[in-house]
């Protein structure tokens, strides 16, 4: 869509602070285009059925005959992947970047028992489906949580395992921030707006800094969020919300078997909750400059890649300097 593109940033050039036009998408991110062909999986489960987006992309010149499975945050898609598919691809590896249920463009239940382990299971039943019996599993943000499930579930058809920024590298409800009810992360979710995105993701995500390019992935989120899907929207995304707050991994990284690549932009502040702790809460949590550092003393076989002054996406910040260290970490682990 280049007239969208083209007028978000005529307006982030001319200083103004939203863009002049906004986009909405259906329930399913119906409308948004994809890097790649959109593919579906079909399949039941808690009595449902459902369908799961995935982008499927075949190696690049040299196949290497690996494969890596992408795993999404929670203000991201399989989309928001696009630099790391084609650095990937260019690499020799075959790549299946799923839009997780609940996000994008997967199914929105009415009611749906959200775990980790299900979203495994879920990604596992599509691997299955697509004939990948062993895979390197990357995640970013609330995808750091889940393949660090998935490896803890799939330990012998988990090749490697790479977390970028991954949330989760602490207990936030056990450090001190306040529990919030599913009503009440859903009421959050019913007043997204573009404005709060953008200076929460400016704030959190990229150390105070903003580049045009960021806003498609506004558009996607906030799209989704005001489209005619959008209590459906709000309520699934309630609902993980909850699952990342009340399900950590952080107690059960000492179990991990795999090798564990940690890429880690040192400058995130990201913590669930941080908005509404206790000021000496929130001044102790989301720092990943320490975060890192102590997580890969947890995990076995852990590498620990820092990049001094990125934030939450150093994959989309420093795209280049990024794939140069994963593709460097993915040989050597």
């Amino acid at each position: 869509m280049p007239f969208i593109r083209a007028l978000c940033v005529a307006g982030l050039l001319s200083g103004t602070a939203a863009p002049v036009f906004a986009a909405t998408y259906g329930p399913e991110l119906q409308g948004f285009q994809y890097p790649y062909p959109l593919e579906y999986f079909t399949f039941q489960s808690q009595g449902k059925s459902l369908q799961m987006g995935y982008m499927d992309i075949p190696a690049k010149g040299t196949a290497n005959g690996r494969s890596v499975v992408l795993m999404h945050g929670k203000n991201f898609c399989g989309a928001t992947w696009e630099g790391s598919i084609k650095a990937l691809s260019d690499a020799g590896y075959r790549v299946i970047a799923p839009d997780q249920i609940g996000f994008c463009t997967s199914s929105k239940p009415d009611h749906y028992q959200y775990s980790f382990q299900q979203l495994a299971a879920n990604t596992h039943q599509l691997l299955e489906k697509l004939g990948i019996q062993k895979a390197t599993v990357i995640g970013h943000s609330t995808g750091g949580m889940l393949a660090t499930r998935y490896a803890l579930m799939y330990p012998s058809q988990t090749e490697q395992l790479g977390l970028v920024n991954p949330i989760g590298l602490e207990d936030w409800k056990a450090l001190g921030v306040p529990y919030q009810s599913v009503d009440q992360w859903y009421q959050r979710e019913l007043k997204m707006s573009a404005d709060g995105v953008r200076k929460y993701e400016r704030d959190t995500y990229y150390v105070g800094r903003w580049k045009p390019e960021y806003e498609r992935w506004v558009d996607m989120l906030v799209g989704l969020n005001k489209g005619p899907g959008h209590t459906q929207v709000a309520w699934n995304s309630a609902l993980i919300y909850d699952m990342i707050f009340t399900q950590p991994v952080y107690y059960e990284f000492k179990n991990l078997q795999v090798p564990t690549l940690l890429l880690i932009g040192t400058s995130d502040t990201t913590a669930i909750g941080k908005d509404v702790a206790p000021p000496e809460v929130k001044a102790r949590i989301g720092n990943y400059q320490a975060l890192g550092k102590q997580v890969a003393k947890l995990i076995p076989r852990a590498t620990l890649v820092e990049f001094p002054g990125l934030g939450h996406a150093p994959q989309m910040e420093e795209p280049e300097q990024f794939h140069k260290a994963l593709l460097q970490g993915l040989k050597t682990l």
